[in-house]
């Protein structure tokens, strides 16, 4: 009998792109090194392994807060009980630089949803300060209102 996973389907059912998962593997060695088509598919299981690891503490993290949507802190933590702690700080830099980049994607768009235009600045202080609520929620401290933006008609 097959080993299921949490939605139903067999551990083999799931992968990485192959071709990805190659480019990732040469980019990360030097250009003199090969690599053995074995050793390349052993690679992509330990990362396929991780990542339902990692998945399975984070969902574990979440219903341990009553939660029902696994947040990218539940995965810090997972991390953390995992022993992975000394790659948090790594891995929330990697996070928040992501975030950037979309946040600078969907500015090249034109508009937010609700149809109000933001500079990039205000859009980066924005996110910014949306990082520094995570981060106090996370750390268990209190989260500071947001404050309101000044009226422009009343300044000169």
């Amino acid at each position: 009998m097959e080993p299921m996973d949490i939605v139903g389907k067999s551990k083999e059912d799931a992968s990485l792109p192959k071709a990805t998962m190659t480019k990732i593997i040469k980019e990360m060695l030097p250009p003199d090194v090969r690599v053995a088509r074995d050793a390349q598919d052993l690679l992509i299981e330990c990362c396929v392994e991780f990542i339902n690891l990692i998945s399975s503490e984070s969902n574990d993290v979440c219903n341990r807060e009553d939660k029902r949507t696994i947040a990218p802190e539940h995965v810090l933590k997972a991390l953390e009980v995992l022993g992975f702690g000394k790659y948090i700080e790594e891995v929330y830099a990697a996070y928040e630089q992501h975030k950037i980049e979309t946040l600078q994607d969907s500015l090249k768009g034109g508009k937010w949803s609700n149809g109000a235009e933001m500079t990039e600045e205000e859009a980066v202080a924005e996110q910014q300060r949306m990082f520094a609520e995570a981060r106090a929620r996370m750390n268990g401290g209190a989260v500071a209102p947001k404050q309101p933006d000044p009226d422009p008609s009343l300044e000169s």
